[in-house]
This record gives C-alpha cells, sequence and structure tokens, in this order.
C-alpha cells in the first residue's frame, strides 16, 4: 500500500469514528448542501449551525427562497457577516428556480458556473451530493496537506492552490469523494487547528513533516500580507420626543450593501463638534437650526472587518423630524443593519440616553 493510500484510509477511519453529527450531514440534497456551505464560508461551525437551520426552517427549498425578497434574506442573515454571500444565495436560488425549474446541477462544471459558487463549493456540492471525484480546497485542506507533507508553497498563490488541488486530487478516496472531503476538512476543524493542535490525537503525528521539523506555526504559507485599511464613521442618531429617528439604507459597491444604518458622515480622522456640524450632510438632514448634540461614545468603536478597521462615533442629535421620512425607534427591529449598528441600538435603549 502506498504512502497515499495509508494517509487516505487512515484519514477515512478517523473521520467514521469521530466525524460530529451536523443537521447537514443527513442528507445529499444539493440545496441543503449549498446552504450549508455557503453559510460556513469564512464562519464557524457553532455560529453557522444556528443560521443554517433558521435558512431551512423557513426556506425549506430553493423555490422558497427564491421568492424571499432580498430584505427578508438580509434580515435574517443578520449578524454574520459577509453579506455579499447572503445577496449571491439569493441570486442564485433566483436562478435555478428560473432556468433550471427547480433543480440543481449534478455536475462540478455547471455548479461552478453560479453566482457565489467557486471551486471549493462547487466540488463540495458535486461529490457529497453526485459522487463526483472531485476534490474539495479549503483553509482547512491547506493547512492539513501542507503541515503533513511540508508544503511550503504560498496558498494565496495561483501557483500553491494548483499544486494543493492537485495533490487532495491524488488522495480523494475516488469511490467515496464526499465523505473523503468532509473527512479532511474535519480533521482540520477538530484537530489540525490553526493554533494549539491536538498532535497527541493525530494518527498522522509519527510522520508529520510540521511536527517533527518544528513547522507547525509555520505552515501554511502566504505570500501577501493583508492592508488594514482605517475608515472613520460618525454616525448621526437623530431623535425627537415622538421617540422618531432617521435610518436609510446603503447603496453601492461597498460593505454592507442594502442593509440600513443611521445617516453617516466618513471622516478620514476623528472629528469633532465643529467639523460635524459644518458637513454638508449634516446640515441637509436639519429641518431648522434648533438642535442639541451629545456625544454617545467618548472614544471611537473600534469595529474591525476582515480587511477594515473601522472607528465609529455614535453622535446624538435633539431636533424636529420630518415625520414622514422618520422611523419610530420600536420598528427599527424590522431592518436589517451590520452587527455595529445592532449592537448600538440595543446599548442605547438600555441606557440613560432613551426617552
Amino acid at each position: 500500500m502506498s504512502t497515499n493510500d495509508i494517509f487516505t484510509k487512515t484519514l477515512n477511519i478517523w473521520y467514521l469514528n469521530n466525524k460530529r453529527d451536523l443537521p447537514w450531514r443527513k442528507t445529499k440534497d444539493p440545496y441543503i448542501i449549498w446552504l450549508s456551505e455557503i453559510i460556513l464560508q469564512q464562519t464557524k461551525v457553532s455560529q453557522g449551525t444556528t443560521y443554517f437551520l433558521k435558512f431551512r426552517n423557513k426556506y425549506p427549498n430553493v423555490n422558497s427562497l427564491a421568492k424571499a425578497s432580498e430584505e427578508e434574506i438580509l434580515k435574517l442573515w443578520q449578524g454574520l457577516g459577509y453579506y455579499s454571500r447572503a445577496r449571491n444565495l439569493h441570486r442564485t436560488a433566483i436562478h435555478i428556480a428560473k432556468n433550471y425549474k427547480g433543480v440543481f446541477p449534478d455536475n462540478y462544471l455547471d455548479l461552478f458556473k453560479l453566482y457565489g459558487v467557486g471551486d471549493y463549493t462547487a466540488s463540495a456540492i458535486a461529490s457529497i451530493c453526485f459522487n463526483e471525484p472531485t476534490a474539495t480546497v479549503d483553509g482547512n485542506v491547506f493547512r492539513v496537506l501542507s503541515r503533513k507533507f511540508g508544503i511550503y508553497t504560498p496558498i494565496d498563490s495561483t501557483v500553491g492552490f494548483k499544486e494543493f488541488k492537485n495533490l487532495a486530487q491524488i488522495l480523494l478516496d475516488k469511490n467515496s469523494p464526499g465523505d473523503h472531503n468532509q473527512a479532511l476538512m474535519e480533521f482540520g476543524a477538530l484537530i489540525c487547528t490553526p493554533k494549539n493542535p491536538k498532535c497527541n490525537d493525530c494518527p498522522f503525528s509519527e510522520n508529520c513533516y510540521g511536527k517533527k521539523f518544528l513547522a507547525i506555526e509555520k505552515l501554511p504559507q502566504k505570500s501577501k500580507k493583508i492592508k488594514i485599511r482605517k475608515r472613520f464613521f460618525n454616525y448621526l442618531v437623530f431623535r425627537n420626543q415622538s421617540n422618531l429617528t432617521l435610518i436609510q439604507q446603503r447603496n453601492g459597491n461597498d460593505i454592507w450593501k442594502n442593509l440600513y444604518e443611521f445617516p453617516l458622515i466618513e471622516s478620514k480622522a476623528e472629528i469633532d463638534f465643529k467639523y460635524l456640524v459644518d458637513d454638508e450632510t449634516f446640515q441637509l438632514l436639519l429641518l431648522h437650526k434648533g438642535y442639541h448634540i451629545t456625544k454617545y461614545n467618548a472614544k471611537p468603536i473600534l469595529h474591525k472587518l476582515t480587511h477594515q478597521h473601522l472607528y465609529c462615533t455614535f453622535w446624538i442629535i435633539d431636533t424636529n423630524l420630518d415625520k414622514s421620512k422618520a422611523t419610530d425607534w420600536g420598528n427599527l427591529n424590522k431592518f436589517a443593519v451590520p452587527t455595529l449598528i445592532q449592537n448600538f441600538i440595543d446599548n442605547y435603549k438600555k441606557s440613560d440616553y432613551f426617552l
């Protein structure tokens, strides 16, 4: 038996004895597998499972998901982050309902053409649902293979992806590709973790390059350092004696597209009161010159995204509002908002500021 065959057999035995009981593992319905894979992208299983169950219960099939509005999808997705996934989820559901009569493609190539579906998701659906022998490559797979076989090629390079994809394809159990792909990802999630891997519980520890050469913390390698962009958000939290406020929908191709927030002034640095009241956005929102401003948080709230750090200040503005454009504070929970805004609303309602 070759080294590769031993690896595959050992992995599959480990999976048989250690796999988690997860709701999407009870079926081979491509809709359910697709839904779980989209939700679990860049999301921990513990958090993703809750959202998966909410979506599955409310939208049990692709046709019901296609009939939902984007706002309904975004509201149910709220708090999960990376909202482009939710928009692509909806867009793909509409596409399949309309052009495929509600039936998912049954092969990797056609699955790969769907909105928001890349190599990993297409491989996962094709192998799990249709037994197509195509290997999945995600962060878990990169980590396990780089450490086990001593691969230093950067995973964020085209050459690196091809190398790992090729190795994963060689190791793939062609008789049971779906289980094998899940086994490799599960092993990375439970044993060969990013930090403090459970080497004592690893069936490959005796022949692991990373352990033998003390390279576990060095692998996998990346060639690019993420550049963090700093942004300064100033939210205008208007209110009046009738318990009304203003809220608006984000648009364009920026973060949180189509989600709601309080009127925003973005600045290049932290601003003071004078900068705020002189800003054109602030002036346009005022009905008249009568207002009172209070700075809600003394220091900006740091909200970290993958490539951005947001420094956020909330300004409480007491003034008269145009009732035709205003929203009652009690109705804010109907809108899909970023986690940052939801946290503010929850804390604000418990504070002395709330009327």
